[in-house]
């Protein structure tokens, strides 16, 4: 039997159910501008009607309905959207740190008249034309050496602005993952009180909000796939392992390495194996720092290696004013002071390894003579030894040439003398020391007899960095090779102090049988001015102009590049989030209907409660007894 009172519980129930979708409502107005937030609903339901089926229930036509309830209340979400946002998130973060990295790249490139490297080239290479036509005066030399002065400061000021951004780069990098850990130590604080609060039975809808508001900012730093199959355990995966478990989150950890130039690498904390990102700003920055930024940096000492070598070939075997002879015009600061190149790259105390950047074969070689010799050379390579392989027919600026475009990191080319040379050059990564030339062999005589380079054939007369004192194999000598510079040359090059001291120190002709050359002879000089036609970056085969128009127009391509794939992707994510929007996004229209919808439930179930209780006074007071 039904209870007199029944009718004052359901009007109850159905005004604290409405009154409940009021409140939530409320609170989705209130949020509709706050980040993350997802609209919430609520989900009426019948509440259980009296005379379930049984054998002791009351012989009553049908159920008795007992009024509404509240079953749940949910927030709209779309995880197959989530997830798509996620994957892309780390994309659109990798292009939005490249881009404005990029834009501070082309800035130092952005070339204004005479104040670039190559603007300041022309005007060291119109210096020695002047002092070839004037090479008994002293002004001429003057012109020179301040152009050159200007050259250099024009050089190191790009090496510092481009180191400056490497630096930076660096510094990017230990506030990401500092970042990085806070947000993963977050999400996995959110995983506990979810898991909490749900083990209750309710909908921690606010927390999970918050969760992927978090997740969201994590997959633009790093690239990270979530797990959501075990309801009690939400997990997040990165570089292949896991990063969050539900309540538990593993950190990073930043190590400088020295072989590195002291940069940073990432590790996980409790393994301490390194993290290699492929997407998010993490990974860009990383690629900026250890790619883009040394390309550029690589690119310049190049430049500058290729540079001071040329000019010093020139000037330390011609005449100053004063009669001196062998000065190098620039200057550098060596990685290593043992005459012989020994070094201790292990650290121990003891020579290891010889730091060789350039080394001449005795013989006089013509370009075009046929070599009519047959075997293959191994050069050191950015992924172990290179070989070439030379045939009878061959001349020799068929093998030289081979070599230049093997992918070796060591070049070759015919000096003034026709000697051949070979050269060191910037490396890939950062396991192997710059400009050093780590292993030459030749299985035939081409190094050996023919340019006079090696003493012996085979792995036997096989010049390696590995061992010290290398340059013993060489056929030359002590006078036929050159240390390597310091790491950085571009940030390191200085005019010889000698030629500082004393102008007239600056030669401009050659002399004939050891005998100093004659004040008027400006041959040297003219050597010197012709280099800027010359195609003397050994390994491209440009001109300095041609190799300087080259990077200009690579850094370009990558401005465009970058701005075209942050324009892409922002708009992909902004179309993404639109979706998103559409349906956990909260909607002033239709929140105002529902609130009048509930406002109106609320009324009538308030007016049903007071229905019922003038029934029950009627009931009550009013019959008579």
């Amino acid at each position: 039997m039904t209870s007199t009172f029944q009718g004052i519980e359901i009007g109850k129930r159905a005004v604290v159910a409405h009154q409940q979708a009021l409140t939530t409502t409320e609170h989705n107005i209130a949020n509709m501008n706050t980040e993350g937030y997802s609209r919430q609903r609520v989900d009426f339901t019948a509440f259980d009607p009296i005379f379930l089926p049984g054998l002791e229930r009351e012989e009553t036509p049908g159920q008795i309905g007992q009024g509404v309830a509240i079953q749940q209340i949910i927030r709209l979400r779309d995880e197959l959207l989530d997830q798509q946002i996620v994957a892309h998130a780390s994309t659109e973060g990798f292009w939005n740190t490249t881009d404005p990295y990029i834009r501070m790249l082309e800035q130092i490139y952005h070339e204004v008249g005479d104040t670039s490297i190559r603007g300041r080239l022309d005007q060291f290479w119109d210096a020695w034309q002047e002092l070839a036509n004037y090479p008994a005066d002293i002004p001429p030399r003057t012109a020179v050496v301040e152009r050159g002065k200007t050259l250099v400061d024009t050089i190191q000021k790009n090496y510092k602005a481009l180191k400056g951004l490497q630096d930076m780069a660096e510094q990017d990098i230990r506030i990401t993952v500092d970042k990085v850990n806070y947000l993963a130590g977050q999400i996995a604080g959110l995983n506990r009180d979810i898991q909490r609060i749900e083990a209750q039975g309710d909908n921690a809808n606010d927390l999970k909000d918050r969760r992927d508001l978090l997740t969201d900012r994590l997959s633009a730093l790093i690239d990270v796939t979530v797990d959501r199959r075990d309801p009690d355990e939400y997990m997040i995966h990165t570089a292949g392992m896991i990063l969050v478990q539900g309540s538990v989150s593993r950190e990073f950890s930043l190590r400088r390495n020295q072989g590195d130039e002291g940069y940073s690498r990432v590790y996980w904390q409790d393994t301490g194996e390194e993290v290699k990102f492929r997407n998010g700003s993490l990974a860009a920055l990383f690629e900026l720092r250890d790619v883009t930024i040394q390309n550029e940096i690589n690119s310049l000492d190049n430049f500058t290696m290729n540079f001071m070598d040329l000019v010093n070939e020139v000037h330390s075997s011609a005449y100053g004013l004063n009669n001196a002879t062998g000065n190098d015009f620039f200057v550098n600061r060596p990685y290593v002071t043992n005459v012989a190149g020994n070094y201790d790259r292990s650290g121990d105390g003891e020579y290891d390894s010889s730091y060789i950047f350039r080394i001449n074969g005795v013989n006089t070689l013509e370009a075009n003579a046929q070599i009519g010799l047959e075997g293959v050379i191994t050069l050191s390579g950015p992924d172990g030894n290179v070989e070439i392989e030379y045939y009878p027919t061959d001349r020799v600026i068929d093998v030289i040439t081979r070599i230049n475009n093997s992918g070796a990191e060591v070049v070759a080319r015919l000096n003034r003398e026709g000697q051949l040379q070979l050269k060191g050059t910037p490396v890939q990564g950062w396991e192997n020391p710059p400009f050093v030339i780590r292993h030459v062999e030749d299985s035939g005589f081409f190094l050996e007899g023919y340019a006079g380079l090696l003493n012996a054939r085979g792995p036997e007369g096989a010049f390696d960095w590995t061992v010290p004192d290398a340059v013993d194999i060489l056929r030359g000598g002590s006078y036929d090779y050159a240390v390597a510079p310091n790491a950085h040359p571009s940030g390191w090059i200085e005019i010889n102090p000698n030629i500082l001291r004393d102008v007239t120190t600056v030669a401009a002709g050659f002399g004939e049988n050891d005998r100093a050359a004659n004040p008027g002879n400006g041959e040297a000089a003219i050597a010197l001015a012709s280099l800027r036609y010359d195609r003397v970056m050994v390994g491209k085969n440009m001109t300095f102009t041609e190799y300087f128009a080259d990077t200009v127009g690579r850094v370009g391509a990558l401005g465009e590049r970058s701005g075209y794939e942050k324009e892409t992707h922002n708009q992909t994510m902004k179309d993404l989030q639109a979706m998103r929007q559409s349906v956990a996004g909260v909607n002033l229209n239709e929140e105002m209907a529902d609130m009048l919808r509930f406002q109106h439930g609320f009324n009538a179930a308030a007016r049903f409660i007071t229905t019922v209780n003038q029934m029950l006074d009627t009931l009550i007071n009013r019959m008579g007894v």
